[in-house]
């Protein structure tokens, strides 16, 4: 699986982004989608994930109810829409997929940097 994240950028505060990942290879029989992100002096976390058949959605407690994960099966592409960017968001954010239930992340997309201003 190849994974292209893109949307990155320089936003103000309170203001929106929407990231994109791009998979191609053996997306369709991948379990579910992740974005992840990290910051300097940070753990990485995961933000946001998607099981890709279902559409289950997991958010972490500091993104729910601003960020919004979702794909395009027909484009293999899921999506990481972020509102109300505060600058604690600001990080290197990266798309990964993992193969079933009981495995990690083990393909990952190149980074993408999201920087919020305040």
């Amino acid at each position: 699986v190849q994974l292209q994240a893109s949307g990155g950028g320089l936003v103000q505060a309170g203001g929106s982004l929407r990231l994109s990942c791009a998979a191609s290879g053996r997306a369709v029989s991948m379990y579910a989608m992740g974005w992840f992100r990290q910051s300097p002096g940070k753990e990485r976390e995961l933000v946001a994930s998607i099981r890709w058949s279902t559409g289950t959605t997991y958010y972490a407690d500091s993104v729910k109810g601003r960020f919004t994960v979702s794909m395009d099966s027909a484009k293999n592409t899921v999506y990481l829409q972020m509102n109300g960017l505060i600058p604690e968001d600001t990080a290197v954010y990266y798309c990964a997929a993992r193969a079933s239930f009981y495995a990690q992340y083990g393909f990952w997309g190149q980074e993408t940097l999201v920087t919020v201003s305040s």
